[in-house]
């Protein structure tokens, strides 16, 4: 049954909201700004809604995944593995040959509802480095900072090592954004 839920994790993941949304209005947002299928990317190209909607779909599915995992009675390790295969299968999707979105929603639904304490800091972050860069790229990295901060404060690092190894490569997936910013900096 454990495997089960793994693999259906990673299933899950690969749902793209942003794909649905982007066909909903006529869109192929892979082929438009950053080609890439998040809520920024839908926001850019189609506007509020479609970046309401994606976000909301993305975060939703963090939350159903560590919600299966409760509601099946498995250990918290089990269901941060289950909760980092569903952020890996929304930036690895294997049906857009392991092309999909940064992250950022299916994380923040995963961080919610794994531990809202955690997942507090993160935000916490996000707004001290935002007030100070006025990035909300930069001030992203600063949450996933403080975010594993906490986790190591708490004791937590072992537990958590799966989300830090999806956060890792969610950060590579926005090296382009921070690379932008800095750029614009100089």
């Amino acid at each position: 049954m454990l495997g089960l839920y793994w693999f259906l994790s990673y299933i899950v993941g690969n749902f793209m909201t942003a794909y649905v949304v982007g066909k909903a209005y006529g869109v192929n947002l892979q082929e438009e700004r950053s080609k890439n299928l998040g809520a920024r990317n839908a926001g850019s190209v189609i506007g509020k809604g479609a970046f309401l909607w994606t976000f909301l779909g993305d975060s939703l599915k963090g939350v159903l995944i560590v919600g299966a995992g409760c509601l099946l009675h498995f250990e918290e390790w089990e269901i941060v593995i289950g909760a980092s295969l569903g952020m890996l299968g929304h930036m690895f999707p294997f049906w857009l040959k392991f092309n999909g979105g940064k992250g950022v929603a299916t994380f923040i639904g995963v961080g919610l509802a794994l531990s809202p304490g955690l997942f507090f800091m993160m935000v916490v972050g996000t707004a001290i480095i935002l007030i100070v860069t006025r990035s909300l790229t930069l001030s992203m990295i600063g949450g996933f900072l403080l975010y594993a901060g906490a986790i190591i404060y708490t004791d937590k690092l072992v537990l958590y090592m799966p989300i830090l190894v999806a956060i890792f490569f969610m950060i590579i997936k926005h090296m382009s954004n921070v690379k932008e910013v800095l750029e614009k900096r100089k």
